[in-house]
């Protein structure tokens, strides 16, 4: 397929609905061939960004590029962008042949290029024995395949795909996911997806543009923003089961290390690097539950009672109650409702947030 440069620059972009504002200053950037997700809970302004960049959404203030160029003023047709929706919008008395092809045919294309261009995204897709099927004759999964050749088909710039998994259930999300990756890696063109789901967000991205309330918090690869978020929002948003945190006040610094009070259980260790803080700032330090160790070490140890234990056969999740904490561990656990257990925090995989929700920590 053609290619074309599917680069794309937001500038400064704000969006007013009348005197409403709901996205504020974004600046990024997407390379071209790269998988962008933009994520963050409801409402946060994802999806208006994405109406924003396709054309269907004006811009109140700002830039957007795209190729290096301005397209502020251009019409949604004229970007060469292609959008899949989360409701799949095909034409439901068109077979599946028709609904790839009717683009095609509106913009005038020869039959002979028509053809080539959707019996390769039939290939692709793994359609080629439902090319005569109607929408109604397909499964959830097919359907949403089928939205997506027909955005095929159009050799986009870049591909804009809407919560596309949405309606789809667990196990066809998590096969959908590897598909579209892989169709990622075969077209090598610029995808940007929404999603509120930060499973989707790891497990797809080259870079993940977190947003919230219509600013973005964090923009990175997914190791990046899971291993140094810039704040506590990135922080419990990123990771699954989400990071725990405990509200405590610094009691000292010794070199690189910041010693915090926990009201009620103890003080524990962390590394911090350079970015202290004076004791008795109040910070809430955060640690992921597959980073909290059962059992006794040295230093940094609590004690918490079982509330809850979630068994998930190859692991556990067990839920504590002062400290209110989750803890994975590995294989089948026998803990009972009540029972103390000890568990340690390893201080160099904790994390601190100052009373803005600010990172403190400093890691290689």
């Amino acid at each position: 397929m053609g290619r074309t440069d599917g680069s794309l620059a937001l500038k400064n972009v704000v969006k007013r609905f009348g005197g409403t504002q709901v996205i504020y200053d974004v600046s990024f950037d997407v390379a071209d061939g790269e998988f962008v997700v933009f994520v963050g809970p409801s409402g946060c302004g994802k999806s208006t960004l994405l109406r924003m960049i396709c054309g269907l959404e004006s811009v109140s203030d700002g830039e957007i590029c795209i190729g290096g160029d301005r397209v502020n003023e251009v019409s949604a047709a004229r970007r060469g962008l292609a959008l899949v929706f989360q409701s799949y919008a095909l034409y439901p008395h068109m077979t599946v042949y028709q609904n790839m092809a009717f683009g095609l045919e509106n913009l005038g294309m020869p039959r002979a290029e028509i053809e080539k261009r959707v019996a390769e995204a039939a290939r692709m897709l793994r359609l080629g024995d439902y090319l005569q099927r109607k929408p109604t004759a397909l499964s959830g999964g097919q359907r949403q395949r089928v939205a997506i050749g027909r955005a095929i088909v159009r050799e986009p710039r870049i591909f804009l795909f809407d919560e596309p998994l949405s309606n789809l259930d667990a196990e066809l999300r998590v096969g959908m996911r590897a598909e579209l990756a892989d169709l990622h890696r075969r077209l090598g063109t610029t995808m940007i997806y929404v999603t509120h789901d930060q499973v989707e967000a790891m497990t797809m991205a080259d870079k993940i543009v977190v947003l919230r309330a219509g600013r973005v918090e964090q923009v990175g690869a997914p190791l990046e923003l899971y291993n140094h978020p810039q704040n506590r929002f990135v922080a419990g948003f990123i990771g699954s089961p989400q990071m725990n945190f405990l509200e405590g006040r610094v009691a000292g610094a010794n070199g690189p290390r910041l010693a915090v009070e926990l009201p009620g259980l103890g003080t524990v260790e962390t590394r911090v690097g350079s970015n202290h803080a004076a004791p008795g700032t109040a910070v809430a330090i955060g640690i992921r539950p597959e980073h909290v160790q059962a059992g006794h070490h040295d230093g940094n140890n609590l004690i918490g009672k079982v509330s809850g234990v979630e068994q998930l056969g190859g692991l556990s999740y067990v839920r504590l109650g002062n400290p209110d904490i989750t803890v994975q561990i590995p294989g089948q656990t026998r803990l009972a409702h009540g029972e103390a257990t000890p568990v340690h925090f390893p201080a160099d995989a904790i994390h601190v947030f100052d009373a803005d929700g600010l990172t403190l920590s400093a890691r290689a």
